[in-house]
């Protein structure tokens, strides 16, 4: 881990918005370099102050939209084309790795944002109320939209090991999110990956962590009609192939 890859995570965790996994990275790169604690330790008082800067008062409409949109844009991510299933490993490209496409529930850059808005006072907004709005996970956001949306539709499945899944979609909105109960726990050389399906075409959509079994994870890129949802467990960083490299084990479909 370098030095921004840490001040990432430190953001985070002057905000207490780090996952399991990411909370273990964090501790252990602070005891790997001791002299990273600085950047913690200003994180840390930023957050404070932020806590402190103003009283609490509800934002304005336009405000709290324009903030969720922020978030929105910096947490999502663009498709990553994938090969038919007949065609065999994905060629080299020049696109990221998977894990590097892997979203972050907090970014310094949102850090620095809530900063930045809240010790403008002139705003009036608290930061006991712009917080919260600003740590809440692109996947939300995203479904909140979806279920406002006229053209919400949503399908669901239930295994016999009780685990239920549920793909929330709209054509308004583009995006699609899946909900997830009964998720086994995963050890650190393995992740969820999601897929749209595109008849024989898998195209990867982005990996997601769970929380006590329980995910709510936005799929990367936008969805087409006749999308196939589905979830494989893959290799930490997601398939080194760009294929599945497991039998799924959620498939919904949407069509």
């Amino acid at each position: 881990m370098n030095e921004r890859e840490f001040a990432e995570l430190a953001a985070g965790h002057a905000l207490d918005a780090l996952s399991d996994a990411d909370q273990r990275r964090f501790i252990d790169a602070l005891e790997s370099h001791p002299e990273w604690a600085a950047i913690a330790a200003d994180d840390a008082e930023t957050a404070n102050l932020m806590a402190d800067a103003v009283s609490a008062v509800e934002p304005p409409a336009s405000i709290r939209e324009a903030l969720l949109a922020q978030i929105a844009k910096g947490q999502t991510q663009g498709p990553v084309p994938g090969p038919t299933l007949a065609s065999g490993p994905a060629p080299a490209t020049d696109a990221e790795p998977a894990h590097a496409r892997a979203p972050r529930r907090w970014s310094r850059g949102l850090f620095a944002l809530a900063a930045s808005v809240v010790l403008i006072v002139g705003l009036g907004v608290g930061a006991a109320v712009l917080i919260p709005q600003l740590m809440r996970p692109a996947s939300v956001i995203a479904l909140e939209q979806i279920e406002a949306a006229p053209d919400a539709q949503q399908a669901s499945v239930e295994l016999d090991s009780g685990l239920q899944a549920t793909a929330h979609w709209a054509e308004s909105e583009g995006n699609a999110v899946l909900v997830a109960e009964g998720l086994d726990a995963l050890d650190d050389e393995q992740t969820y990956q999601l897929w749209f399906v595109r008849g024989e075409q898998p195209v990867p959509a982005g990996l997601f962590e769970t929380d006590g079994g329980n995910a709510t994870a936005l799929l990367d890129g936008p969805m087409r009609a006749g999308d196939v949802i589905a979830v494989t467990v893959e290799p930490a960083g997601g398939s080194p192939t760009g294929l599945p490299t497991t039998d799924p084990i959620i498939v919904i479909p949407t069509a």
